[in-house]
């Protein structure tokens, strides 16, 4: 039976596609093929037409293929499918991997390929290199096994605007949350070059939102955490779609209370905002990072400004919990999250004069350690 289709969505910019506001990323559906087939068919009931995978995502490929051949609650030709595959050097090697993720999917064609983690100036020349994997994408796209190219990134800002300005895609997806607007440029720029915009994770990179600390609950009254930074993110008419990654169909469930929620904030939510705001200046007064990025490069290529929004988080809201999950991954994860951590800082003093807030920021990535580092946590895929 074809699902009642409740939810509202936005057109994809340049790629005309039109995507549900909220979009099922697959990274965590990925205990069993059952249980990836059931969160699908949940997805899709709920109104949400657009699932996303890629190649690195252990068997997500192969889960989403099982789930498209198990008879889908709507016609295929109402699903958006996005792939994502790392950039290479080589376009043969792309090619390939095209071809697999297709195999994989059981399909012969997908809706978008998104060139997963343009994190590099390096990943950047291999894209823009006439014999790089954009060589490949584009035939792909001649011959239609591809309709759409974007890229997802967890890049530094100015390389996100660079890769926008090559005019190769046609959409992008980044974080940018509440608790995060450092690329608020980058979306800006996609917008102006009609790129549709797909936000990464805003629950859990953009704070752990399922499981928020007390005193955040209570500041956000009354609306949640979780459903007040997706009104944020959603009141932005240039944003077209919010990515979920369900473990299970459950998780799902509070979507259905906001399917339709893609007004503009209303009074209520821009006064809890407006609380949040006032309670982080309070809480840290004159040590409050301002995320100004004045103060890199640093010489030991410790991320200042990521370690001190964390501080300021655990600081001002007890998000404790979250800044550890991403503090510990400075020094594991690569270019996907670049940096070393606070206890690098060997007070050199290059980067005091050119804070504008003359933050004594030594004596803040110590402190920034010692609040918020500890053991490892493995990434969901691996």
């Amino acid at each position: 039976t074809r699902a009642k289709i409740t939810m509202r969505d936005r057109r994809f910019g340049q790629t005309n596609l039109h995507l549900s506001i909220f979009s099922l990323g697959t990274m965590r559906c990925l205990s069993s093929e059952a249980t990836a087939i059931q969160t699908i068919h949940a997805a899709l009931n709920l109104g949400i037409n657009h699932l996303e995978t890629a190649q690195g995502y252990g068997n997500s490929e192969r889960y989403l293929g099982a789930a498209l051949r198990s008879g889908l609650p709507v016609p295929r030709s109402q699903v958006i499918i996005t792939t994502k595959i790392p950039p290479t050097a080589d376009a043969d090697q792309m090619e390939r991997q095209i071809d697999g993720s297709l195999q994989r999917l059981g399909l012969d064609y997908v809706d978008a390929l998104a060139i997963h983690g343009l994190n590099t100036a390096q990943h950047l020349a291999w894209v823009e290199a006439k014999t790089g994997c954009m060589a490949a994408v584009h035939r792909a796209i001649a011959d239609g096994r591809v309709r759409h190219v974007g890229f997802s990134t967890h890049g530094p800002l100015d390389l996100i605007q660079r890769a926008i300005a090559t005019d190769l895609f046609a959409f992008v997806n980044l974080h940018y949350y509440y608790f995060f607007q450092r690329h608020a440029p980058a979306i800006d720029l996609a917008h102006q070059k009609d790129m549709g915009i797909f936000i990464i994770s805003p629950a859990d990179k953009g704070g752990l939102l399922y499981t928020p600390p007390d005193l955040l609950e209570t500041l956000c009254q009354p609306f949640s955490p979780l459903e007040l930074t997706y009104r944020w993110l959603l009141s932005d008419r240039r944003i077209t779609t919010l990515s979920v990654g369900p473990a299970n169909p459950k998780e799902l469930e509070f979507l259905a209370a906001i399917a339709q929620a893609d007004h503009p904030l209303t009074p209520a939510e821009e006064l809890a905002l407006e609380r949040l705001e006032q309670h982080q200046q309070a809480a840290l007064g004159r040590d409050r990072c301002q995320q100004c990025y004045a103060c890199l490069p640093c010489p030991e290529a410790i991320n200042i400004p990521e370690v001190l929004r964390l501080r300021n988080l655990a600081l001002a809201y007890d998000m404790t919990q979250y800044g550890q999950y991403r503090y510990r991954m400075f020094g594991n994860a690569g270019h996907w999250f670049p940096g070393t951590k606070g206890d690098r800082c060997t007070d050199c003093g290059d980067c005091l004069p050119r804070c504008p807030e003359q933050l004594d920021i030594p004596t803040l990535l110590r402190d920034a350690h010692t609040r918020l580092n500890g053991p490892g946590r493995r990434r969901l895929w691996e």
